[in-house]
């Protein structure tokens, strides 16, 4: 029955092309926002900006304010990418003797052991210094062009009138019930009635509402980000992470002292592109060893032995990233993603997140906000090089990448998905810059992911000779498992891009094809 089903389930997208700009985003509304301000005259960054502001009311499980993030911008006036670095930082009075070990392998996204009762996970313990709205800020302040309080503006709206639950919301509000509704907030604003929201029998949806987040957006979109850190919202922060007690170590003085920052990119040569990604705690560096440790191993065809190359260079650098990376080492510092592309060339690839679906699950009552669990990026072992620590930026999985094909603007790509990111953004690269395939083709074409150590996971639509090359590399001690492509549960990441098409000049979108809010808009 199951391989009858794997056989017969497909899906597919068709991407959105334009002469002007193009947004894709993990929501089609969010995507038609930032279309929006492209077709108001607004640049790349302004569309970006104004989409990430309208995932945090529509996809809040993902990311928002409470949040962190990386942005890729590549600047066609000026012709030089940059990175807009708004990632996580641990209190500065965290103590690692509050995350004790149970001396059992934790259930979370990377494997960590065990903390008593999932403190770096779960609840106030869990939440890390939030960067979205000083990074939007940055990003605003060097590359934007319209008023903030305009780019503001549509999410304030979204935020009022709260988020439809169709089938997909009630799905994965239902994934996480049991750890929501033991934080009053967030049960009163995903939990309607203490249930799990479900259209009723005229398929009429209802909704989630947060008038305290809306309130809060309007103050930022009036008076600006900072003062999510040092203003009333900030005040209003700090006081209900001190109502969660001693097991919050954040204080107005961590919030006061947050900024974000611009960083250099670490650019990467393949194929006759440029590939411009975050340098320093992030996946870009990863993404540099994978695509080296590939040198020579690949054909003029996506086949089985490219495949097995990807699979063993992944492993490989993986293992290599764990082992070294960190910032007690010398590396320079459930997930959403968006890509732009404007009319004039400028491209933004931005990784926004929460860390797991609704982060903490904790919401902060008088703000609306919900809070990310950035510690749970932290190795909560001691003495390691991503250990948890005061003051600290923890490794990411984060991957935006914009790029070049030759001297002229070709692709911006990210994804979410925590540690399969980096093989989802990898082969997709690869598939293009190696082989010639279409954004289109690349989309849809099977992949793999080996972000687990000892394990690839194949995707069953995979052609019969590489599953079987695969399935061979069994014999050497890694276990190769086939899961489908589906939107829940995810075994794969959620890749999204724009590109420029070197021939016609077409902007062209494209979304994860299993995912099913995700979506693209022509600006």
């Amino acid at each position: 029955m199951s391989g009858n089903l794997s056989r017969q389930l497909r899906y597919a997208k068709e991407p959105v092309r334009s002469r002007g700009g193009a947004v894709a985003a993990q929501n089609q509304k969010a995507a038609d926002v930032g279309a929006s301000i492209l077709a108001a005259g607004g640049n790349a960054a302004d569309a970006a900006i104004a989409t990430a502001f309208a995932l945090a009311a529509l996809e809040p499980w993902m990311s928002g304010l409470g949040g962190v993030g990386f942005m890729m911008v590549w600047d066609a006036k000026k012709r030089r990418a940059h990175t807009v670095d708004f990632g996580a930082i641990s209190a500065g009075s965290l103590d690692p003797a509050d995350y004790p070990l149970t001396g059992r392998t934790g259930a979370d996204l990377f494997g960590w052991p065990e903390v008593i009762e999932n403190r770096n996970v779960l609840g106030y313990p869990a939440i890390a210094v939030p960067g979205q709205p000083d990074g939007m800020r940055l990003a605003h302040e060097t590359f934007a062009t319209k008023p903030w309080a305009e780019l503001l503006a549509p999410a304030v709206a979204l935020a009022e009138t709260g988020i439809e639950a169709d089938w997909w919301a009630t799905l994965i509000v239902a994934t996480a019930a049991a750890d929501l509704a033991r934080f009053p907030a967030a049960r009163d604003w995903f939990l309607p009635g203490g249930l799990v929201p479900v259209a009723d029998w005229s398929g009429a949806l209802p909704r989630l509402e947060n008038s305290a987040l809306a309130e809060t957006m309007r103050v930022l979109a009036a008076n600006g980000a900072r003062e999510f850190y040092e203003g009333a919202v900030a005040a209003k922060l700090a006081a209900d992470l001190a109502r969660g007690g001693k097991a919050s170590r954040i204080v107005a003085a961590d919030l006061a002292a947050y900024r974000a920052r611009l960083a250099e990119p670490l650019a990467i040569a393949r194929g006759g592109k440029r590939l411009f990604v975050p340098d320093g705690l992030t996946a870009g560096p990863t993404l540099a060893d994978a695509l080296a440790r590939t040198a020579g191993k690949l054909g003029r065809t996506p086949d089985a032995a490219a495949f097995l190359a990807y699979a063993g260079s992944l492993g490989a650098a993986y293992a290599t990233r764990l082992e070294t990376m960190g910032e007690g080492k010398a590396a320079a510092e459930c997930t959403t993603h968006l890509s732009v592309v404007d009319r004039d060339g400028n491209m933004v690839a931005l990784t926004q997140t929460l860390l797991s679906l609704f982060g903490s699950k904790v919401v902060l009552p008088e703000t609306g906000v919900l809070m990310n669990n950035g510690i749970n990026w932290f190795d909560p072992r001691p003495g390691r090089p991503n250990s948890i620590g005061p003051g600290r930026r923890p490794l990411s999985n984060m991957l935006p990448l914009v790029a070049l094909d030759g001297d002229r603007p070709w692709l911006a790509l990210g994804a979410s998905g925590g540690r399969r990111i980096l093989p989802a953004v990898m082969q997709l690269v690869s598939f293009q810059a190696d082989f010639g395939l279409s954004l289109e083709q690349a989309f849809a074409r099977p992949r793999i992911d080996a972000s687990v150590a000892g394990q690839v996971v194949v995707d069953p639509q995979m052609e019969p000779a590489i599953k079987e090359a695969l399935a061979a590399r069994a014999a050497g001690g890694i276990a190769v498992v086939e899961r489908r492509r589906d939107p829940y549960p995810l075994a794969y990441a959620c890749p999204i891009a724009v590109a420029i098409d070197g021939a016609t000049g077409e902007r062209i979108a494209m979304t994860e094809i299993a995912q099913p809010w995700s979506g693209a808009a022509a600006g």
